[in-house]
């Protein structure tokens, strides 16, 4: 119910209570899709003003007949119709727009005898609200508000380009804020949410096909582990002895788990077994069951998935995190690999940190089978070392030195030996390779964000290094203050990725600073990533030498430090 109190010598002509009743009354009615409400009216009579309720009278809700996203020309970048009209009809509607707009007025709709426009502008653009005229003024605004904040979610700048790069995401989104007509009881959260369609049933589905898939995965490695088997034993005609497992998965447990830490051993590529050309026989078809594994495999890629391949041994994700191979490699080449995990806290102090290291070794030439290594350990930060069971381990600890236990034997050619392994875990805030500072304070329009790195360990290069910060969603992109580097903004993920390419003694320090609207907790947790052609723990392969006469032998080296995990919490 309305009430109203008007002053007794009429200071205020009533025409103005009756506009102000009728708003009020408007703004009621919308809250109602089908059921009209009454109106109040009001009486005046000689002298003091009295309040009056006249019988009910229809009223009938404002529709919203178009919204759009155009050029200050008028022009249509994006327009999304919510009544039957034509083309011509809103295109004539919005080219008509710019001339009806009168500069010397801050208002922020114009009328026409049809029509009512309510617009916001943006940057070069105008967001524009096509309405009848008895909507409601208030209304048309809180959706207009709620329309140009959806903008920004999807285009990272207003331009013409992006924006048609968007249409059909702003378009979904428009039909969400509004229903034939009318405005839905939504905000930009809910608006997200029914965009990006998440559904449980669907996450329960996917997570049972994966589980059947890596089942079938691993039924496909052990039937191709059979098949290898069989092939090189009808190759040799009896079973290989010693070194069948070396460096695989059926060498010890402490040996697979590292191993798989890393990157997985490559195997060896059988050689195909010749085929009679006789009739038909019912004899085992060594072919023909590595067909049928062949075929098993395209289907599993068919359907999107990453297969571990017997000739690369990892998969494109580990790939493209690892350094890429040297092109020129000797008969004996080498490779040692590091990974990283680290966790350390906001306001400082290292909760965790593991650095797993190997060294690889593979022999493609039957002359150097015989061979030994010489380690040249300079570490300081106190890893520990775990050599291979078919390594002489009173010849290492004496001498450095990786041989066999049995000297007479051979390395296995063309297959990736684990021969040495290290682990280093620590909470050492000294030993951190590149820390990171992270400082959001509070200012009157959001988050002033300052964020610098430093490089501890003077002897490591990193490369590709990135620090990724998240970004509260739904505020828009940061404004970048100093920045030493370069800077990527990506609003589908809500994350800020700082990029250097180099970070090594030359620029050990360097600083980021922006600005953007959130709570200081939103920017955590900071990752980071990068690549080193060394390593951290500085063990490498000095000499390679025969185990006959001494004489040493060409080889070649690949070193590689990437990181499996580095946060800041």
């Amino acid at each position: 119910m309305f009430l109203a109190l008007l002053p007794a010598d009429g200071a205020f002509p009533v025409e103005t209570w009756l506009s102000a009743a009728a708003i009020l009354s408007r703004r009621e009615t919308q809250t109602s899709f089908i059921s009209p409400t009454p109106r109040l009216y009001l009486h005046r009579y000689s002298h003091g003003q009295k309040l009056k309720n006249y019988p009910k009278k229809q009223t009938q809700k404002m529709v919203l007949l178009a919204a759009a996203v155009c050029t200050k020309a008028g022009k249509a970048l994006v327009s999304r119709q919510f009544v039957e009209m034509t083309r011509t009809r809103v295109e004539g509607l919005l080219a008509a727009f710019p001339k009806l707009m009168n500069t010397g007025k801050q208002h922020t709709f114009v009328e026409t005898e049809s029509v009512r426009y309510v617009y916001q502008p943006l940057e070069k653009l105008y967001m524009v609200l096509v309405t009848t005229k008895n909507s409601n003024i208030l209304e048309d605004l809180e959706t207009l508000r709620l329309f140009s904040r959806v903008i920004p979610e999807y285009c990272r700048v207003l331009e013409e380009s992006e924006i048609a790069e968007h249409c059909f995401d702003l378009i979904f989104a428009f039909d969400e804020i509004v229903a034939l007509g009318y405005r839905e009881n939504v905000n930009l959260a809910q608006i997200r949410t029914f965009t990006e369609m998440d559904s449980h049933e669907e996450k329960v589905f996917r997570a049972v096909r994966e589980t059947q898939e890596r089942e079938a995965k691993a039924e496909m490695r052990r039937k191709a582990k059979e098949l290898q088997q069989a092939r090189r034993d009808a190759e040799r005609g009896k079973k290989s002895p010693g070194f069948g497992g070396f460096g695989s998965s059926s060498s010890s447990s402490s040996t697979a788990i590292i191993t798989d830490t890393l990157i997985e051993p490559e195997k060896p590529k059988p050689a195909p077994v010749p085929v009679r050309p006789s009739g038909p026989s019912k004899a085992l078809k060594l072919g023909a069951r590595g067909k049928e594994v062949d075929d098993f495999v395209d289907k599993l890629k068919s359907e999107g998935e990453n297969i571990i391949l017997p000739s690369t041994g990892k998969r494109p994700s580990d790939a493209s995190k690892s350094l890429p191979a040297p092109v020129n490699t000797e008969s004996v080449h080498l490779r040692v690999e590091e990974k990283i995990t680290l966790t350390c806290g906001r306001d400082g102090g290292l909760q965790n940190m593991e650095v797993l290291g190997m060294i690889t070794l593979r022999v493609s030439d039957e002359k150097n089978g015989r061979i030994r290594l010489f380690i040249n350990n300079n570490d300081k930060k106190g890893v520990q070392l775990q050599t291979h069971p078919n390594v002489d381990k009173k010849l290492f600890t004496a001498e450095s030195l990786i041989g066999l236990k049995n000297p007479d034997k051979s390395f296995p050619l063309n297959n990736d030996v684990g021969v040495l392994k290290w682990r280093l875990q620590t909470t050492d805030e000294s030993l951190i390779p590149l820390t990171i500072n992270c400082w959001p304070s509070e200012s009157g329009s959001g988050c002033d964000v300052n964020i610098e790195y430093e490089l501890q360990e003077d002897s490591l290069e990193l490369n590709d290094v990135v620090i990724s910060i998240p970004i509260p969603s739904g505020v828009g992109a940061p404004v970048i203050g100093d920045l030493d580097g370069e800077y990527r903004h990506d609003s589908r993920r809500n994350v800020l990725e700082w990029c250097l390419p180099v970070v090594d003694v030359k620029n050990k320090t360097g600083s980021l600073e922006f600005s953007v609207a959130g709570q200081p907790n939103d920017f955590f947790p900071v990752n980071v990533s990068f690549v080193s052609k060394g390593n951290y723990c500085d063990i490498q392969v000095a000499k390679v030498s025969q185990v006959d006469g001494n004489s040493p032998v060409r080889f070649s080296t690949e070193t590689s430090f990437v990181v499996d995990k580095y946060e800041i919490l």
